[in-house]
């Protein structure tokens, strides 16, 4: 389920939304929502919301799964929040979140995102070897003995090292 508008959604407290007042050639306005900007907006939205705007309510049974969705829906109905529904899927065995493919298997990594790391042309400068390292790290927990395995990158890495793919990388 994927909500929209984020943090205009969350309301501002009475008593803050003073401190976010702002003035216009057409007058003096505030807040009436969290805007965009705010130093413990991202706090306040992550305690009202379960991963930025992705969630997702799993089972194992039947019955166990209304009782999750009640809670979630309760939770959003508390924080006055809502959902897009063109991005909402329900009754399904598996689903992207986050770039990954959650199934009940679990957490598996989206074939998509590997093949986009394989269509990769070879790295040709530092900044592009560390972009590479860094779509590995993000299936790192998918691959075993990552960091022996990346040891002829971080070999390109080293200062003055020349930037050559081989069959070793």
């Amino acid at each position: 389920m994927d909500s929209f508008f984020r943090y205009n959604q969350i309301r501002m407290a009475k008593e803050d939304k003073i401190k976010t007042t702002f003035t216009t050639i057409w007058g003096t306005f505030y807040y009436r929502v969290m805007p965009f900007g705010l130093k413990n907006a991202g706090a306040t939205y992550q305690r009202a919301m379960v991963y930025v705007d992705d969630m997702i309510a799993k089972s194992r049974e039947g019955e166990d799964h209304l009782v999750n969705l009640e809670r979630l829906f309760d939770r959003l109905k508390k924080y006055k929040l809502r959902l897009n529904p063109t991005k909402c899927t329900f009754s399904v065995r598996s689903g992207k979140l986050l770039g990954f493919v959650v199934s009940e298997r679990g957490m598996e990594v989206d074939p998509d995102k590997v093949k986009a790391i394989r269509e990769l042309p070879p790295p040709s400068s530092v900044r592009e070897v560390r972009g590479f390292l860094g779509r590995l790290n993000y299936i790192a927990r998918f691959i075993t003995n990552l960091t022996d395995k990346c040891q002829p990158l971080f070999r390109l890495l080293r200062k003055n090292a020349a930037i050559e793919w081989n069959e070793e990388c």
